[in-house]
């Protein structure tokens, strides 16, 4: 990563940058931006901004290999845990749920967790990993809760992931003492 120098060597905060939990679990598009808006420079600053601002790992929910070379040459952890098609949600979410929870529970992580946009899928995450951690008991509550956190209206997409969640029963399981 090239060295910058003055005010650009803080970096620049991700676009719709959020926090789910204020300083251990945050969520953004993606470091650089979407398709064709994605920029090589922007990411670069907004991993800087990351670094700098102790982030440890990058979960990214994307098909795609996308950044996964750039966190390792910006040294920021990084995991990729694919949200996938529709209709394999309810084994993916699961899995990233609890890819989120394992990291939370270490003290010193603090994770940016990524799709490609700030958008329903991302946001259906949010509301339902607010059920799976516990942190709400009901979907419609989660639901609320992502609303309230992002200042973004989850739709049927976003709406419909929190309901397979609590339809299939994806919780976190009892933590072991």
């Amino acid at each position: 990563m090239t060295a910058l120098r003055g005010k650009w060597a803080q970096g620049l905060q991700p676009r719709f940058f959020c926090w789910v939990l204020k300083d251990r679990f945050a969520i953004s598009e993606r470091p650089g931006g979407f398709a064709r808006n994605h920029r090589k420079v922007r990411r670069q600053e907004e991993l800087i901004w990351l670094a700098q601002n102790g982030f440890t790992r990058v979960i990214s929910l994307l098909d795609s290999p996308h950044n996964l070379h750039a966190y390792e040459e910006a040294g920021i952890e990084y995991e990729q845990v694919s949200l996938g098609r529709h209709d394999d949600l309810g084994d993916r979410l699961g899995m990233i749920y609890e890819s989120i929870a394992r990291r939370i529970d270490v003290p010193s992580e603090k994770i940016l967790v990524h799709h490609e946009e700030m958008g329903e899928r991302l946001l259906g995450v949010v509301g339902g990993y607010l059920y799976y951690s516990g942190l709400v008991a009901e979907g419609p509550h989660a639901i609320l809760l992502a609303e309230k956190l992002t200042g973004r209206e989850l739709g049927s997409v976003g709406r419909e992931i929190v309901a397979i969640t609590v339809d299939e029963g994806i919780i976190r399981p009892p933590r072991k003492p």
